[in-house]
């Protein structure tokens, strides 16, 4: 059995969250492969230490007025660490570092370089006090020279550089380009980072250690105590992703997909819970005919109708386009056979909301063109959708029942996901009617 166990951090801000992770670590031997990220916040008035990072870098490339700000802040960072290695009884002296970073720091090495370090420097702890090889991932996560990042050439180095390592620390977040040059993922990279070393040493299995037990069927901040997921597989979690739920970056299913690999949510704070299972596919039963239910508020609609659009050939793409000549994005698209309704993203629509009606005007001269604002959408996902007969018109039922105008329904050719959108004020109501009635009813 092979591990590759990541943690989150909220699960590494302190010296008694480090204790926790190996403890875990170390009570399992298949655990051998550790990806830290920063330390998080240790009070919910807190600062993750990336943010610190980044306003450090800011003042290093300001005017001289600001060196002493500057050192505060730096010192403020190092304190952080101090703190951990003392909480741990490590005799290790981060000195030299720090000096590299001041350094780095002073020739401008870039943002990248700066947050990536919070990551660099708690991947030395980690493995100091486990007693693990550090591998930097600066040497085994390779981007190109864009800045893309290179999964063959990183699959290949990190497959062989931990060939002969048994067990290691790597750094999550970052790595470099062909120069060098440090190169981060987006926010919340360390998820992709665990998921390639899980796809270059043939993992069983890829475990996320964070500060919840799991994927919930929906959001906490929305349905009090909802049930947690048994097991999701990746279609179903891209589908929920997609519509806010962010326990996992989106970006981190990809490397262990490809080779079968299941991810493990787990709580490193309730470490005897067993956590959401992510896999390719399963003949596991869901316990609801719906696995979740996830949403965003805040977009509007653009509704065209004229008649015989669809003998018109041509007339979706020639509106589409004038939604791409204004680089806006297209986030749903149901239809009729004489309408298009296209959402997008309200406060990216509202600047050009009066090119994007003249270009429609001019593309298509429609009978009718509508706009409507302050629209939520929200995402019903359930691979046991597909084997249960009935599960829009439980929807509908529902959201009647509790007075919620349905805008717009649109289901997927997969059955795999059903699309509502209801106005803004009703998104509370919406997600929880269809809560109630498949989780607390069962109906």
């Amino acid at each position: 059995m092979n591990k590759v166990v990541k943690f989150g951090g909220s699960s590494l801000a302190s010296a008694e969250q480090f204790k926790k992770a190996a403890r875990i670590i170390n009570k399992d031997e298949a655990r051998r492969y550790v990806i830290p990220s920063a330390p998080g916040k240790r009070t919910p008035g807190d600062t993750k230490v990336t943010d610190m990072l980044y306003r450090c870098y800011n003042l290093a490339t300001m005017d001289d007025e600001y060196e002493e700000e500057f050192e505060e802040q730096l010192s403020a960072i190092r304190a952080r660490y101090d703190e951990i290695i003392a909480g741990l009884g490590l005799s290790i002296d981060l000195s030299d570092e720090f000096k590299t970073i001041r350094t780095k720091f002073s020739q401008k090495a870039g943002r990248d370089y700066a947050a990536s370090r919070g990551e660099y420097l708690n991947g030395i702890l980690m493995a100091e006090y486990l007693g693990f090889a550090f591998v930097d991932a600066a040497e085994v996560i390779c981007f190109d020279e864009e800045g893309n990042f290179d999964d063959e050439r990183t699959n290949d180095v990190l497959s062989k550089r931990l060939s002969d390592t048994s067990k290691a620390v790597i750094p999550g977040f970052y790595g470099s380009m062909p120069g060098g040059k440090v190169k981060t993922f987006s926010r919340g990279g360390s998820d992709i980072t665990g998921s390639i070393v899980a796809k270059a040493v043939h993992a069983d299995m890829y475990e996320n250690w964070t500060d919840v037990s799991g994927f919930l069927v929906a959001d906490p901040s929305v349905v009090k105590n909802p049930k947690a997921i048994d097991v999701i597989t990746y279609r179903e979690l891209r589908e929920l992703s997609y519509m806010g739920a962010t326990v996992l970056h989106e970006d981190a299913i990809f490397p262990v997909r490809k080779e079968g690999i299941p991810i493990n949510i787990r709580n490193t704070n309730s470490p005897e819970d067993k956590g959401t299972l992510i896999v390719e596919g399963t003949c596991r039963k869901p316990r609801f005919v719906i696995t979740g239910i996830a949403g965003k508020k805040d977009f509007a609609s653009i509704t065209v109708e004229k008649a015989m659009m669809n003998a018109d050939v041509g007339f979706c793409k020639k509106v589409l386009e004038v939604f791409e000549e204004n680089e806006i994005s297209i986030e749903h698209m149901p239809s009729g056979i004489d309408t298009m309704t296209i959402f997008v993203h309200q406060d990216e629509f509202e600047e050009k909301e009066q090119k994007v009606i003249a270009g429609i005007h001019r593309s298509v001269e429609p009978d009718f063109l509508e706009l409507e604002s302050d629209l939520a959408l929200i995402a019903v996902v359930g691979r046991g959708m597909k084997a249960t007969r009935g599960t829009s018109g439980r929807i509908f039922s529902a959201l009647a029942h509790a007075n919620v105008n349905v805008k717009m329904i649109d289901q997927g050719s997969s059955e795999l996901n059903i699309i509502i959108g209801v106005r803004n004020h009703d998104f509370k109501d919406a997600i929880n009617a269809i809560y109630d009635i498949f989780v607390n009813t069962m109906i």
